[in-house]
């Protein structure tokens, strides 16, 4: 039963970070072109790691991390009030660079698919 709390209280969270990724007025924050992977939440709730990818590659993914770790305080307040948690998790942000992968291994399957298109044709 607390597997199944502690992967709710990780998408609630994971959806509200999102949500307040736009409102931040941080210069090192591109809200447009970032993403929150994934949340993992402790056993106790008392901490939260947050994978933060961008698509702009790992060295934005880090820089938006930095500002985000600037924003954790403000976070955390906005996360137990929207949540309405008694503690809320302290937040660790870790740059992800899986949307960069995702997109390497798109290339490789539209260039793979051109290629069997030109030997049916031929």
């Amino acid at each position: 039963m607390a597997g199944f709390k502690q992967s709710r209280i990780a998408e609630d969270i994971k959806r509200e970070i999102a949500s307040l990724v736009r409102e931040l007025k941080d210069p090192r924050i591109s809200a447009e072109m970032l993403t929150v992977v994934r949340c993992e939440v402790s056993g106790d709730m008392s901490h939260c790691k947050v994978y933060v990818s961008s698509f702009d590659g790992i060295e934005k993914a880090r820089e938006a991390c930095q500002g985000l770790e600037s924003a954790s305080g403000l976070m955390r307040r906005e996360i137990a009030n929207r949540l309405h948690l008694k503690k809320s998790p302290e937040l660790k942000f870790i740059p992800d660079d899986s949307i960069e992968h995702g997109a390497e291994i798109n290339q490789i399957l539209k260039s793979l698919n051109i290629k069997s298109e030109e030997e049916e044709k031929s």
